[in-house]
């Protein structure tokens, strides 16, 4: 079934709403009008009869004989319209009739009865009067009414019809705008008509949308070169160290040497590709990433005895504050993976000799270090995707591990903020939703 455009469904419902409106006022004319021409035929009857009673028993109280009262009578009745029927009967036989001789009212006429009494005798009365000139008017009308209802209907669906087109025509414009934008050229706008109308907001939701779209291909491309810079470098180096290995025949010390070098490319790719991974499954369902109860406190304490060596190598101090314990619903590998993040950054970044303290309150942990800080120029960006900051801080890893501690803290609700001056150290907070609280104030101090 072929769909109708909204052009033809707005002309169709406004043409049956105007009948159906149009009908219905031209009802209610021909109903009020034929009300009103009744209402003043009956008033007009009913003065009759008043003015008749009051002359009928003016001539009555003169004791006038029964012939002469009905040529006063018939003499009275000429000057009411041609078209009124008059007659009297009295109890005691009296009958006047106006015109002489004529026969009853037709059901088409309107009639008038009452009673009266004039000198001890009842009479009847009745007044009536044709109808036909108040029928032909009621008929003209309808036949008008209906001879230019379709007229009216037609002149409504044309007008109809070039006002929805008139109306929808930012919409035409909308449409054209929208097939010349593509991923390759997301940069387009939609033209926003200067309306204030549904339209002109419909048209700022969807640039606001395409706006998104565009900033999330974006980071996409970028992400993905970066991507590809980063693994290119350790696959050239493996690549070159295997060929000139192979070259030409070597002692064993260089073979082994050769193999040392591609094993190390070899586990800095593994570390990079992992976390590339890790950034990929953050952002997927619950499924990938299942939930269970997770101690913060035996989670910060497994990720300290971890970094222990690396800390004792780079003559380092690292202490454990958990003043309260709190168990959160969490992944508890993704958990740990956030924290590992963190104080790995602390202690590489840490002066030798220094001290990377870690605190838990609840469910809010704090990473503090006393090492090179970060800039403020650098602060806004340190969790993006492989964004480094200053030659500082740049001297290892892929600039991957901020932006996988941010992704891992939204898959579980958390937030993650940092405070930092450049030259005396950082301390990033993560704050957690504690599924459930455990007050058991242990004041633990631990030093590694």
């Amino acid at each position: 079934m072929r769909k109708r455009s909204i052009r033809f469904r707005l002309t169709l419902w406004y043409a049956v709403v105007l009948t159906a409106a149009l009908a219905l006022f031209g009802g209610l004319i021909w109903v009020s009008l034929r009300h009103r021409l009744m209402s003043e035929i009956d008033r007009d009857l009913d003065e009759r009869a008043r003015h008749f009673e009051s002359y009928f028993k003016a001539e009555l109280a003169e004791d006038a004989p029964e012939g002469e009262l009905r040529d006063e009578l018939n003499e009275f009745s000429q000057a009411l319209p041609s078209s009124s029927y008059v007659a009297v009967r009295g109890s005691s036989g009296f009958v006047f009739r106006y015109p002489a001789g004529a026969a009853a009212p037709e059901s088409g006429a309107r009639v008038l009865r009452r009673q009266f009494s004039a000198h001890g005798e009842k009479f009847d009365f009745e007044a009536a009067t044709a109808l036909a000139d108040v029928t032909h008017t009621l008929d003209l009308l309808r036949l008008l009414l209906w001879s230019m209802l379709p007229v009216v209907i037609a002149i409504a669906c044309v007008g109809g019809w070039w006002l929805s087109g008139r109306a929808l025509k930012p919409v035409q414009a909308l449409t054209a705008a929208a097939h010349t934008i593509s991923v390759e050229n997301l940069s387009g706008r939609l033209p926003r008509p200067e309306t204030g109308d549904e339209i002109a907001r419909l048209t700022d939701v969807l640039n606001g949308m395409l706006a998104r779209l565009e900033e999330a291909v974006q980071t996409l491309s970028q992400f993905a070169a970066d991507a590809s810079h980063e693994l290119r470098t350790p696959l050239a180096v493996i690549r070159t160290t295997a060929e000139l290995a192979v070259r030409r025949e070597r002692s064993g010390e260089a073979y082994r040497e050769s193999l040392q070098e591609i094993a190390g490319e070899s586990e800095r790719m593994t570390v990079l590709i992992e976390d590339l991974l890790t950034l990929a499954r953050s952002g997927t369902t619950a499924a990938e990433m299942p939930m269970e109860a997770v101690d913060l406190r035996e989670s910060i304490e497994r990720v300290c005895a971890k970094m222990r060596g690396l800390a004792v190598l780079r003559e380092i101090r690292i202490t454990a504050r958990v003043e309260e314990s709190a168990v959160i619903s969490g992944n508890r590998a993704a958990v740990e993976r956030l924290f590992l993040v963190l104080m790995d950054n602390a202690v590489k970044y840490s002066r030798q000799g220094g001290e990377v303290t870690v605190t838990a309150r609840g469910g809010e942990v704090t990473v503090e270090d006393a090492g090179v800080g970060i800039g403020a120029a650098d602060l806004p960006h340190i969790f993006k995707r492989f964004y480094r900051a200053d030659r500082s801080r740049s001297s290892a890893g892929h600039g991957l591990g901020l932006a996988l501690a941010e992704s891992i803290a939204k898959a579980h609700g958390a937030s993650i903020t940092v405070e930092s001056v450049e030259g005396a150290g950082s301390k990033f907070h993560v704050v957690f939703a504690a599924r459930a609280g455990v007050s058991e104030n242990l004041q633990v101090a631990r030093v590694h």
